[in-house]
């Protein structure tokens, strides 16, 4: 069977272990996350800026499975990503990172600041200049909106395309619906820049959740905490719609990764729905539908639901992109082109072009093509 090319709108790179540690003055690198093991291997302490989180540790036998699902050498060497992509069909990817998973929980500004261009400057020397077919993100402190932008209009002049904003500030600062936040929205515009947002990076607020990434426990509590993770997508994406940032940045567009697609028809119904029959007390006043600017704005990754292709299909949502979410457990490495398969079996070519690559090249358009003879790189 022929390939079946994709764009992913998901991928993760791994940073180097010392990366923070090496690039940074001695009283900064001590504040980086790390990791400390109980002697019995059940639990993890995470210390981060400062603040220490318990997390429990995966069985013998999943820790297994993870390690095993991280050894591409592509999540660090840029050759062989490459080789990993053009094995699995997929040809230009966003690339999101790993330890800037825990960004939101810094409270250091000097720390995040210089953390975070670190991070950008390494990405951009190692990635960006090896292949145009890596779309990396750009880093983003949220610590204060003045950092933000000044690190977005430098890395916009850096080449990178895309920023990314945990989906949530941390605690001490106002959340993104506030029009603090205006300048930045109105910096990402101007400089043509894609905001996207990474589901699960929420800060973990030390006084209401001492265990990272756990906010269900017992029975269950595993896929409750995966589901879980997946709404904090939803929670930013309404407030860049209710709160009228993207009424009054118009070309701005919002990428929401690996949290699916399927729930931006439910949302966009409920927001109008609230919007019509609370209009009186809704505050601020917009010119445009709600749905109507989530479904223009916003863009979305999925890597295997049938919904996703569904909500194209059946509700009219056409920002969907597939994400391979390489090198993660819930990607699809070792197995791009059997999902692919199953995903589009019985549609259109046309709704194939869509989801693989034309809302890609949407929002990036400045990424070159799937080349007309794939042979020459597969």
């Amino acid at each position: 069977m022929d390939k079946i090319w994709v764009n992913s709108a998901d991928s993760h790179y791994l940073e180097p272990p010392d990366l923070w540690t090496s690039n940074l003055p001695k009283e900064l690198a001590e504040l980086v996350p790390r990791s400390e093991k109980d002697p019995d291997g059940e639990w993890e302490t995470v210390h981060v800026d400062g603040q220490a989180f318990r997390r429990k540790l995966p069985t013998s036998a999943a820790v297994k499975f993870v390690e095993d699902s991280m050894k591409p050498q592509g999540a660090r060497d840029p050759v062989a990503r490459l080789a990993d992509l053009d094995k699995e069909g997929v040809w230009a990817e966003v690339m999101f990172a790993s330890l800037g998973m825990w960004n939101a929980c810094f409270r250091t500004r000097e720390l995040l600041r210089q953390a975070l261009r670190v991070n950008n400057d390494w990405t951009r020397e190692t990635f960006m200049k090896a292949s145009p077919r890596f779309v990396v993100t750009a880093q983003i402190p949220t610590l204060v909106v003045e950092d933000a932008i000044a690190e977005l209009q430098r890395c916009a002049g850096l080449g990178f395309l895309v920023a990314a904003l945990p989906t949530r500030p941390h605690p001490s600062q106002e959340d993104y619906n506030h029009k603090l936040w205006d300048p930045f929205w109105s910096a990402a515009e101007e400089a043509g820049m894609v905001v996207s947002f990474h589901i699960g990076s929420d800060p973990v607020d030390p006084t209401r959740q001492r265990y990272a990434g756990l906010v269900y426990r017992g029975p269950g509590g595993a896929v409750l905490n995966y589901a879980e993770s997946t709404f904090s997508g939803q929670r930013v994406a309404m407030k860049m719609v209710v709160s009228g940032a993207l009424d009054r940045h118009p070309n701005l567009k919002v990428l929401v990764a690996e949290g699916g697609a399927s729930w931006i028809p439910f949302i966009g119904d409920r927001m109008r729905e609230g919007y019509r029959q609370h209009h009186a007390a809704v505050r601020p006043k917009l010119s445009r539908d709600p749905k109507e600017i989530l479904y223009d704005q916003v863009y979305t990754s999925f890597q295997h639901d049938e919904s996703a292709v569904a909500s194209y299909t059946a509700m009219g949502y056409d920002k969907v992109c597939f994400g391979s979410d390489y090198p993660h457990m819930e990607g699809t490495f070792g197995h791009t082109q059997q999902t692919l398969a199953e995903l589009f079996e019985n549609t259109s070519e046309s709704v194939r072009y869509r989801v693989t690559q034309g809302a890609f090249l949407e929002l990036f358009p400045g990424v070159p093509p799937v080349p007309a003879d794939t042979s020459v790189i597969a």
